[in-house]
């Protein structure tokens, strides 16, 4: 009875292996007859074994030299490709390594050659090289969803096998995921980046009062660099809530009279000198003045500090008969100097930005902004698309009613916008059915107008927020570990009682 031939699952269902019958065959059958991987080749491979070693294989398994093949041993793997077939592709690697006759160039293709088999070693990965081996015998080269594209492209790219032999879908997909895989890991490094400081302890080095330099910078800059420093930053963040609700209770009328004003003054006062104590320290820490001027952050502390200044400027150069004290809200009373005084106050709200610096929130709102400002344009500019025909048709239609509100497209201006916004304040309302219809168009188009670009918003700032919030409990993590609070506190309570502390462990 005929030997049967094994068969083995892989990418060519008609590819037949583990052929053992060892008969001589033509050139023509060598070249379509490939052993795949066979399991049985593979074994524990050194190009620097023993020669005893070797004629004790040779004396019981005679190798049988075949100029037709090309024996490639890829990560502990035996691969057999005919030349002819490696010969169709010049420009790849094998392709090279079939038709060089010089040895010294073979071997500079190659990791290693082993004479005694006459193969030749690549220290690549086997997985990849099926797809790699399918591709000379088939001349297509597939890929699969399950491959990292990365490691993939690099492989093919070693073998010098273009991505254009495979197939255009795949092409495609493959693409895609380099694609996808580049853009998550820009994102990961930029939101690495947003919790990182601007500058590093490293740069004072060698500098002018570097050691003194560098603790004021990581008291200022880095809150997890020790309890004094996250101290501080909550200060910080404490002295901004204490100046905005200051700044409100000074429109209160309750506070207009002598003593809440003196009371104002006194709090915006306390807040302006730690602000600018703050702003004064991150300027001597910083190592680069240029780019210390640059930073956003800077620029926030900046105005923040700026209106209590350049008001009491402006009231000591303030030589008519406005008092020092005296209210700005009557306008009419006031002179020019006076409204300028008054739009300076107004800026004191941006201090409210300088929580952005210690809140996690805020900066994956503002993370989220950036990333998303395609996608924040294109919407605002569907809301000005939307405003401006609506208008336009709504006055058509409503112009000719008497008493209307809709005397001109500008003046139906604020009558689309707060339609596509859905919040119908009311105010403004057709009067006729058409208009009526309009209007439903337009509340119906802000519904959707509004509805698309929310969900992906919400998802991308949910995902930012939950990644910079790992990253800041991971800091928080190791300062705790170099505190140890529980274990100082009960140290000391055990070496005031004579305690074992293990006792409260």
């Amino acid at each position: 009875m005929r030997r049967q031939w094994s068969r083995r699952a892989s990418l060519s269902a008609s590819l037949k292996i583990g052929d053992h019958r060892g008969h001589c065959r033509t050139p023509e059958e060598e070249e379509s007859y490939i052993p795949f991987a066979q399991d049985s080749l593979v074994r524990q491979w050194n190009s620097m074994q023993n020669v005893a070693d070797g004629k004790q294989e040779k004396s019981q398994t005679p190798i049988q030299r075949n100029k037709y093949l090309l024996n490639i041993n890829v990560g502990g793997k035996l691969f057999q490709i005919a030349y002819k077939v490696l010969a169709r592709y010049p420009v790849t690697r094998l392709g090279k390594l079939a038709l060089y006759t010089d040895p010294v160039k073979k071997l500079q293709l190659c990791d290693d050659y082993l004479v005694q088999k006459n193969e030749y070693f690549f220290d690549r990965d086997p997985s990849i090289f099926h797809y790699i081996f399918h591709f000379y015998r088939s001349g297509v080269l597939w890929v699969m969803d399950e491959m990292c594209p990365s490691n993939f492209v690099e492989e093919i790219e070693y073998w010098g096998i273009h991505l254009k032999y495979s197939q255009r879908c795949c092409r495609i997909l493959l693409e895609e995921k380099r694609d996808e895989l580049s853009e998550y890991l820009k994102i990961e490094k930029q939101l690495e980046a947003e919790l990182e400081p601007l500058e590093s302890g490293t740069q004072f080095d060698g500098k002018f009062l570097g050691p003194f330099r560098k603790m004021v910078w990581n008291l200022i800059e880095n809150p997890y660099s020790s309890v004094p420093a996250k101290i501080i930053a909550v200060m910080s963040s404490f002295f901004v809530l204490i100046s905005i609700v200051g700044m409100t209770l000074s429109t209160v009328e309750e506070m207009k009279n002598k003593t809440g004003k003196m009371w104002m003054e006194q709090m915006e006062m306390i807040c302006a000198i730690f602000f600018t104590s703050e702003y004064l320290m991150r300027l001597i820490s910083s190592s680069s003045f240029k780019n210390f001027l640059r930073a956003a952050f800077n620029a926030i502390d900046l105005v923040a500090i700026l209106p209590f200044y350049i008001q009491i400027l402006f009231e000591n150069l303030d030589d008519g008969d406005m008092q020092y004290h005296e209210e700005l809200h009557k306008v009419e009373n006031v002179s020019k100097l006076g409204k300028v005084l008054k739009l300076i106050k107004l800026m004191r709200i941006f201090r409210i930005l300088k929580l952005a610096r210690h809140s996690t929130g805020l900066r994956a709102f503002s993370f989220t902004m950036r990333q998303c400002y395609q996608q924040v344009c294109c919407l605002l500019l569907f809301i000005a698309m939307g405003v401006f025909t609506f208008s336009a048709l709504i006055h058509s239609v409503e112009h000719d009613v008497p008493g209307t509100d809709f005397t001109s497209i500008p003046c139906a201006w604020w009558w689309a916008a707060v339609s596509l916004s859905t919040v119908g304040y009311g105010d403004t309302v057709p009067d006729t059915i058409l208009g009526r219809m309009v209007a439903f168009v337009c509340i119906s188009f802000g519904i959707i107008l509004n509805g698309m670009p929310i969900s992906i918003l919400y998802n991308k700032f949910s995902d930012y927020y939950a990644k910079l919030k790992a990253h800041e409990m991971s800091q928080s993590l190791q300062l705790s570990r170099r505190i140890r609070l529980k274990e100082r506190v009960l140290r000391k309570f055990s070496e005031c009682w004579g305690a074992d502390p293990r006792y409260y462990r």
